[in-house]
Parts: C-alpha cells; sequence; structure tokens
C-alpha cells in the first residue's frame, strides 16, 4: 500500500477551478475493484464505504474486511459513522498513512444508524461535529490530512449553516450536502439550500443527490457554485458516467469483469453490480435471465454470448 507522505493534499485539488467528481460512500458497493472501476473513467475523488468505527478499532476482522486499498487506489477518502470523537481519532490515525482523508457521516437517514447515535442524527449535535474535526486534526500526524463532513439538511436552513459555520472554525476540510432532509428519500434535491450553505462558508462544498448523468454535473454547478459533486446510484447505473457516457458502455463492462477477477470480488457483489450497469440497456425478459445467473463463469458466457467480448467492439 502507498503510504501518504504528507507533502501533497485533497486540498491543492480544489484550486484548479474545475468542478470535482467524485464517487460516494455506498455500502456495500464502493469497495475497491469499483473504485478502481469508476478511476478509469474521469472520477476523480472516491470514498469507501462508511465503517463504523467502534467496530474498526475493536475487531481485526473488521479492519481487514472493511478497509482495502492499493497503490493506485488514491485520492482516498475513508468514511466512518461514530458517536464519539475518541473512538472516530483512533479510527483516522489507523487508515491515514494508507488514505488522503476521512469523512464524518453525519447524513444517514436509516434507523438503525441514528438509534446508535451517528449517520443523520449528528446533524442536531453540532458540537459533538465540532469535537469529532478537532480530535482528527490534534491527532493525525499529517498537516495535509483531510476532515470532512458528509450532512443531510434541515427543515428549517438556519440550523444547517450554522452546523457548518461552526464545522468550518473547528477546521473541517470541505463539507458534503446532500440537497433532501433525512426525512426525504426520493423527492426533488433542494438546490437553493446547497446554493446558501456554499455560499455561508469560505470552504469547499460538495453537491449530493440525483446526479445521475454528466450534463448535471455542469447543471448542479450553475444553480449551486459548489466546489464538486458527489454521485452514488448514478455511477452505479453507469461507472462510466463522468465521461459523458449516456448508459454503461461495453468496454467498462469488461473492465469491471477483470477489476473484479484480479482482486477476488465476492460472487454476489460481482453479480449486482452489473445487474445495475445492464438495467437501463437490457429487457425485462434478458434481466430476468442475468438475474437468475448463479456463478461467475455463467455472467462471463452470457456477457460474451449477448454482447460479445471488448476485441469485438472494433470489428
Amino acid at each position: 500500500m502507498k503510504t501518504s507522505n504528507g507533502n501533497t493534499s485533497i486540498m491543492d485539488m480544489f484550486e484548479k477551478g474545475k468542478v470535482l467528481k467524485i464517487c460516494s460512500p455506498m455500502v456495500r458497493y464502493s469497495k475497491l475493484a469499483f473504485r478502481s472501476l469508476v478511476r478509469k473513467y474521469n472520477c476523480d475523488i472516491c470514498f469507501t464505504p462508511m465503517i463504523v468505527a467502534s467496530d474498526f478499532m475493536q475487531s481485526v476482522k473488521a479492519r481487514d474486511s472493511e478497509f482495502t486499498t492499493n497503490e493506485s487506489d488514491r485520492p482516498l477518502i475513508v468514511q466512518f459513522a461514530s458517536q464519539d470523537a475518541q473512538t472516530l481519532a483512533d479510527a483516522a490515525c489507523v487508515v491515514a498513512p494508507f488514505s488522503d482523508g476521512v469523512d464524518i457521516n453525519c447524513g444517514c437517514p436509516q434507523r438503525w444508524a441514528m438509534s446508535a447515535g451517528f449517520g443523520a442524527c449528528l446533524i442536531n449535535k453540532p458540537e459533538l461535529v465540532k469535537d469529532m474535526v478537532t480530535h482528527v486534526r490534534n491527532q493525525v500526524d499529517n498537516p495535509n490530512y483531510t476532515v470532512s463532513i458528509k450532512i443531510r439538511i434541515h427543515k428549517d436552513l438556519r440550523r444547517t449553516v450554522d452546523l457548518c459555520q461552526k464545522a468550518e472554525s473547528a477546521g473541517v476540510s470541505w463539507i458534503t450536502v446532500h440537497g433532501r432532509t433525512a426525512e426525504e428519500r426520493h423527492q426533488p434535491v433542494h438546490y437553493e439550500a446547497i446554493k446558501t450553505i456554499k455560499d455561508s462558508v469560505s470552504i469547499p462544498v460538495i453537491a449530493n443527490g440525483d446526479i445521475k448523468y454528466l450534463r448535471d454535473v455542469e447543471s448542479t454547478y450553475q444553480l449551486t457554485g459548489v466546489d464538486g459533486v458527489m454521485a452514488a446510484r448514478g455511477l452505479l447505473a453507469n461507472p462510466a458516467m463522468f465521461t459523458g457516457y449516456e448508459d454503461t458502455p461495453l468496454e467498462c463492462i469488461w473492465d469491471w469483469v477483470d477489476f473484479s477477477l484480479e482482486q477476488g470480488t465476492p460472487f454476489t457483489c460481482f453479480h449486482h453490480h452489473l445487474i445495475y450497469m445492464l438495467e437501463r440497456v437490457t429487457s425485462q425478459p434478458e434481466r430476468k435471465v442475468f438475474n437468475s445467473l448463479s456463478s461467475t463463469s455463467a455472467v462471463i458466457d452470457y456477457l460474451q454470448n449477448t454482447y460479445g467480448t471488448v476485441n469485438d467492439l472494433g470489428t
């Protein structure tokens, strides 16, 4: 694994005057093989799936299964869920040599996360968020290591602005804003709220929510003035989205096969990613057949027989 030398920072990427394109933390999905794939198709920064910091610190098994990386897996942000500042800082110190920053999950709306004291309930605890940022800042021995937060918004946006300004005063590097409240799921994104937050702080702000095509990157920038956009479902459906493809190209599908085989991706994960990638380009009868496949070899045979190989693209 490549060790961070402390001389470079993700923050330098924000100086280039471009809108950064970022792969969201996705439980079960934003793992090493998928990060390798989206990096090949113009993704600037990748996040790990959310990792529960207390489990990570208590179990070697959790550390080995939850955090895998390699030399080319950079820039990399490790996202932690935590309700305790010292546990978070301990976890950050473990991953710091192999990553470029940590992110505090303050946006997960799932009931189990909020009942455990982390996720979206943290947007109502600005002093704890400040404490977490300060602990990581003080204990990771690398001044270029970033500490960011990913939040949802309040119905009363003044509370969100207050949270963001307090986090900024504690030294947070940047803020990702999912433009929905913790109660909202598929409602329209509140772009005006993201713009208000962007205008209220002097640190970079990333917009998250409904980024499905490359054109959404530009439209979101025009609406909000943000420094970057983060995609989740859009990248699952089309990992080549940030290069401008409307649907997953065949080359990308075979790249996924290669990365998965190379890194030993479990079949269920390997198959689920392909189900997402093929959803927009296959008929319902085709999906029924593909979804019922139960081995890697059966999937590869199906892809070769139905779509051909990358070598066939030139014929």
